[in-house]
C-alpha cells in the first residue's frame, strides 16, 4: 500500500506562454482534508484536472492511491471522486435522476451506497423531484457533492466547491466533509477564501503555478515573524497610502474596515502612532493581532518579490 494517498513530484504545465504549474511537488497523507489555497489564476484548477487524468502534464508525475494519474486513467476514474469549480450537473434532469444517472454509470445504485450520502442527500431529498437547474446554490453544491460519493469513491478532489455560496451554506459544507473525512476518504480540496485553510489538516498556499508553503495551519500561522496590527481610520485610502510610505513597515493591506500592518521586528505601537500623528492622522485605532492565512500568504508573497 502506498505511504501517501495523492503524491505529486515535479508537475508542470504550460499553455503557450503562460507557466500554470511550475516544478509542483506535495504529498497528501490518507484520510486528511488537504487545501491548495491561492487566488484565481494560481494554478489550482490544472493541477486538479491532472489528478483527474482530465488533463496531461507536461512533465513530472502524479500518483493516487499507488496509481499512475496517466498510466491508470481508468482505475483513476474510479476511485475518485471529483467535483468541478462550475456546476456540471445536468438541468433538466431532477434531483434523484442525477444522482440515478451517476450511480449507474459507476455500475452501482443509489441503494447500494445511500449511507455514504445520506446526511448529504437527506437535505435535499424533499426535492429530489425538481429539476437541478430550479435548485439555489446551496442545494446544488449538496447535489453536486452526492453524485461525487455515490460510487463510493477513495479521493474526493473539489475545485472551489464554496464559490458564489453563502455563508451558512459554506459552514454547513466544511461540516460535512469532516464527517466524510471520518469514513476514511482523502479529501483535495481548492478554495480562494483564506478562512477556509484553517479548516483543513495541511494547506498548500499556490501563487502563479508555485506552491509557497507546505505547512498545518497552525505552523504557518506561527511562522509569521512580523509584529502585525489591525488599523482603522475614517479615511481608509488615506491611512493605507501613509502607512505604505512609513519605512518601518514591511507590507500593509486592506482587510475589511482597517488596515493589517506588518513591522520590522523592533518596531512597535508606539512608533506606529508617533509616523501617523505626523503626518496628520491622530486617533486612530489600533491593536496587536494574531496573523491570518491570508496575512501569512501576502507575506509569502512579498518574500517572492524581494
Amino acid at each position: 500500500m502506498p505511504d501517501f494517498s495523492i503524491d505529486i513530484q515535479n508537475l508542470s504545465k504550460t499553455f503557450g506562454p503562460v507557466k500554470a504549474l511550475d516544478d509542483v511537488s506535495f504529498q497528501v497523507e490518507k484520510s486528511e482534508i488537504f487545501g491548495l489555497i491561492g487566488p484565481d489564476g494560481s494554478g489550482k484548477t490544472s493541477l486538479f484536472r491532472i489528478l483527474t487524468s482530465l488533463l496531461l502534464p507536461d512533465s513530472g508525475m502524479a500518483t493516487m492511491e499507488g496509481y499512475d494519474v496517466v498510466k491508470s486513467y481508468k482505475i483513476i476514474r474510479q476511485i475518485t471522486g471529483y467535483m468541478p469549480g462550475r456546476f456540471s450537473l445536468y438541468y433538466d434532469l431532477t434531483v434523484e435522476e442525477n444522482l440515478a444517472f451517476f450511480a449507474t454509470i459507476f455500475g452501482t445504485t443509489i441503494k447500494e451506497n445511500y449511507d455514504l450520502i445520506k446526511d448529504i442527500y437527506i437535505q435535499i431529498e424533499p426535492f429530489k423531484n425538481r429539476r437541478a437547474g430550479n435548485l439555489s446554490g446551496g442545494m446544488k453544491q449538496k447535489l453536486a457533492l452526492s453524485c461525487a460519493l455515490i460510487h463510493k469513491p477513495k479521493v474526493l478532489v473539489l475545485d472551489e466547491p464554496t464559490t458564489g455560496v453563502d455563508a451558512v451554506s459554506r459552514k454547513e459544507f466544511w461540516e460535512m466533509l469532516k464527517k466524510l473525512k471520518q469514513q476514511d476518504i482523502t479529501i483535495i480540496v481548492s478554495t480562494p477564501y483564506m478562512d477556509e485553510a484553517s479548516l483543513c489538516d495541511h494547506v498548500a498556499l499556490i501563487q502563479k503555478g508555485k506552491i509557497l508553503s507546505i505547512e498545518t495551519p497552525a505552523n504557518i500561522r506561527n511562522a509569521f515573524s512580523h509584529p502585525l496590527y489591525k488599523i482603522a481610520y475614517p479615511d481608509m485610502y488615506r491611512l493605507l497610502t501613509t502607512l505604505r510610505t512609513f519605512s518601518e513597515a514591511v507590507s500593509a493591506h486592506r482587510f475589511g474596515d482597517s488596515i493589517h500592518v506588518a513591522l520590522k521586528t523592533r518596531t512597535g505601537e508606539k512608533e506606529v502612532r508617533s509616523f501617523l500623528e505626523e503626518q496628520g492622522l491622530k486617533d486612530v485605532a489600533l491593536e496587536p493581532v494574531r496573523p491570518n492565512i491570508e496575512d501569512c500568504f501576502m507575506d509569502l508573497m512579498n518574500d517572492t518579490h524581494d
